[in-house]
């Protein structure tokens, strides 16, 4: 099964009208794994309050294991994006369910091994951070890491950085944007920063460049599969669609096999990383965290292919 470890929030788009949706780079991950036809969980806590509700609604209509998620009365954390006239973010999330995260028991997922994926905000904020960190570092499949970093959100740099490496510790598989990169690592190439994580437990380094492409790192080399150019609407899950792609890609070819993962070729990656950047394309021409589902990603991808 595929477990995406962290928040599930409420995204408040602000355009030419205001609505509630469902968010947070995990949940998302999971919903866009679940509607691909691999089977997936979310792991987190979600409230009992309205955005909770509708957290949890959105999370079971999609066929997202709930099983090892908590409940909690704490409050729902909430992203305000303006989209019109110019695109800005705003965190309401102060000791919110997202950061109360109590324990992390797989058990009740049954039998593993699985991937487990982490990141954004949940990688990082309150009690939550160090229950999912200990919980990939006792994990014995794939574990998959997406900081997907939000420098508004991040008021300790440091504690950031120190659960960032806890992950790197244990994880095979990092995406990130370019953006996160140089946030992370300020002033050094993309290629540089690949090297050095490929130089540790990591097997593939993926980074996205939104329009711009995406390129895969492995020791046996790197390519680059291009964007397919769409009409955005906005950009909001597409990264955390792309993730749920691959991740849904990888367990269709080989579960949660480290072996397996380790042996992939740049071939089947460049399959694999073609299908995650149609995925997010087709997400960008949606409002919201919307990702498609396998018969839409099926179609938009022998349109990609054809004009490839």
């Amino acid at each position: 099964m595929i477990v995406c470890c962290g928040e599930a929030l409420v995204d408040v788009l602000d355009g030419d009208e205001r609505r509630s949706v469902p968010g947070g780079g995990p949940m998302n991950a999971a919903v866009a794994a679940a509607r691909l036809g691999a089977p997936s969980a979310f792991v987190g806590r979600v409230s009992t309050d309205a955005g909770g509700e509708l957290i949890w609604k959105h999370l079971q209509r999609n066929q997202v294991n709930v099983r090892a998620s908590e409940r909690g009365p704490e409050a729902t954390a909430r992203a305000i994006i303006s989209l019109t006239p110019n695109p800005s973010f705003r965190f309401e999330g102060s000791n919110t369910a997202d950061t109360a995260l109590g324990s992390a028991d797989l058990a009740a997922l049954g039998p593993g091994p699985h991937i487990v994926h982490g990141g954004t905000l949940g990688m990082f904020r309150g009690r939550t951070a160090d229950v999912l960190a200990s919980l990939a570092e006792r994990h014995d499949g794939l574990v998959s890491l997406d900081p997907n970093v939000r420098p508004a959100i991040i008021e300790d740099r440091d504690r950031w950085h120190r659960f960032h490496e806890r992950w790197l510790g244990v994880c095979d598989l990092y995406r990130a944007s370019d953006e996160d990169l140089e946030w992370i690592w300020p002033g050094r190439a993309a290629e540089d920063c690949a090297a050095e994580l490929l130089a540790g437990r990591i097997a593939t380094v993926i980074i996205t460049r939104g329009g711009h492409g995406v390129t895969v790192y492995t020791a046996e080399g790197q390519l680059e599969v291009a964007a397919p150019q769409v009409d955005v609407v906005d950009t909001v899950g597409a990264g955390d669609a792309f993730v749920g792609a691959v991740l849904a890609s990888l367990w269709e070819r080989l579960g949660a096999d480290r072996t397996a993962f380790a042996a992939l070729d740049l071939r089947q990656w460049r399959a694999i990383a073609e299908r995650a950047a149609v995925a997010a394309a087709l997400t960008c021409t949606r409002a919201g965290a919307d990702p498609p589902d396998a018969r839409d990603l099926d179609l938009a991808l022998k349109e990609y292919e054809g004009g490839a």
